[in-house]
């Protein structure tokens, strides 16, 4: 049963700037931090409204998100529910409600920093864009790091680094979300917030970086409770299922596809086969592979392969072709963090690294698979992009600076 408490104030104020939704599950005692950094926001608290969904807890977060509201600066709706399963549920519930010109989706465990919203609205505003990400950092936990180069008023998700960043505690233009009906699928419970900010991302005017300003603290919880360290690796192949098809549904194949795939790739299957896929049971690690391969038989191709390291490659190659007697071999390897030898070739152009079965007539694994790019190459001594200048070309090359040379000398 659904039990709201409407906005203090709400009948008074024009449209918000931004909504600030909240989630809450069993959030106590994080929530305190939480709504202490809303209520600390520089952005005039007239232009912000908070929507609370408490989805079912019974630690007192229902009873501290209403003494919020009682006391706050801003409008603020709080909506008790019974327990919905999920993230996604109350995150809908929330931005059903919503009436400001942007939405921000903020976790009950983290908090923002004080000038957040202030700096994203602004940001949004003055470059016209749909989405907005605030610098992350990691408190107690890691953070998604290397999209925070660069402060990028405009930019896309093909030319930037963010689609290693798709949780959904971004600035969302609300006009965007309503426009395409879009909402958070209830029927994942991992991985729900990757396909909504990826959809975002495709569909958005433009996307703004702020780098210079922490925007975001993601706080680790100490008492386990974090979703991000709940479900079974059946529900992150849910997930990375899920956003394949969406971006094969929204990218047409090629380059820019490929560039986008990489991502669940190496972020969702790939962990799914690392040092801990050796103790699993073989029952699980069959089952792993049978998940995995309708997924590589979808998606998986040679242009996304090369956009990986050779080890992230080798990997996810042997589980396309569901060589379970060989990928033992490579997981050991990788997992004791060994160094492989590398093999120069074509005059330095080329380096493959030899992790195992490399040129194994028996592996029968392409040398291609072993191929490193040119990133990944270039801190290797003798590598090169091109070939040095063949031996007649240098002796040409000699001949046209000593006749110039002579030519200058003689005019002189």
């Amino acid at each position: 049963m659904t039990k709201g408490r409407e906005a203090k104030g709400r009948e008074a104020v024009a449209q918000p700037d931004v909504s600030v939704i909240i989630g809450a599950y069993e959030a106590m005692p994080y929530l305190v931090e939480c709504l202490a950094s809303v209520e600390a926001q520089t952005l005039d608290p007239a232009r912000i409204e908070v929507i609370a969904v408490d989805d079912g807890s019974t630690d007192g977060t229902g009873e501290y998100l209403e003494e919020f509201a009682a006391r706050a600066p801003m409008p603020v709706t709080v909506i008790r529910q019974e327990n919905s399963g999920g993230p996604s549920g109350p995150r809908n519930v929330g931005l059903s409600k919503a009436v400001g010109r942007y939405v921000f989706f903020l976790d009950a465990d983290d908090r923002l920093g004080p000038e957040a919203l202030e700096r994203m609205v602004a940001m949004a505003d003055e470059n016209g864009t749909d989405v907005v990400l605030g610098r992350v950092e990691g408190v107690n936990r890691n953070a998604p790091k290397s999209m925070w180069g660069k402060t990028l008023k405009r930019t896309d998700v093909f030319s930037s680094n963010i689609k290693f960043t798709l949780s959904a505690q971004k600035l969302f233009r609300r006009e965007l979300l309503e426009r395409h009906g879009m909402r958070f699928d209830e029927s994942l419970f991992t991985g729900e917030d990757a396909l909504f900010t990826m959809e975002a991302y495709l569909r958005a005017d433009g996307i703004s970086v702020i780098s210079d300003y922490t925007c975001y603290y993601l706080v680790g919880r100490t008492d386990g409770k974090h979703v991000t360290k709940s479900g079974s690796y059946t529900l992150r192949f849910d997930s990375a299922r899920a956003l394949m098809n969406l971006i094969a549904e929204m990218v047409p194949a090629g380059p820019k596809r490929d560039s986008l795939m990489i991502r669940p790739f190496l972020i969702t299957v790939l962990p799914q086969f690392g040092p801990r896929f050796l103790k699993e049971t073989e029952e699980v690690r069959r089952h792993k592979l049978e998940l995995a391969k309708p997924l590589m038989d979808a998606h998986w191709n040679e242009g996304v392969a090369r956009l990986l390291k050779v080890h992230e490659r080798l990997r996810l190659h042997l589980v396309a072709q569901q060589r379970l007697d060989l990928l033992d071999d490579v997981v050991e390897f990788v997992g004791a963090k060994r160094k492989p030898d590398a093999l120069l070739e074509k005059r330095g152009t080329r380096l493959y690294l030899a992790y195992p079965h490399f040129r194994s007539k028996k592996a029968g694994i392409p040398d291609w698979v072993y191929l490193a790019g040119p990133r990944e190459a270039r801190s290797f001594p003798g590598w090169r992009r091109t070939p040095p200048p063949s031996f007649p070309r240098r002796v040409i090359r000699r001949l046209r600076r000593l006749l110039s040379s002579r030519g200058t000398t003689a005019a002189a």
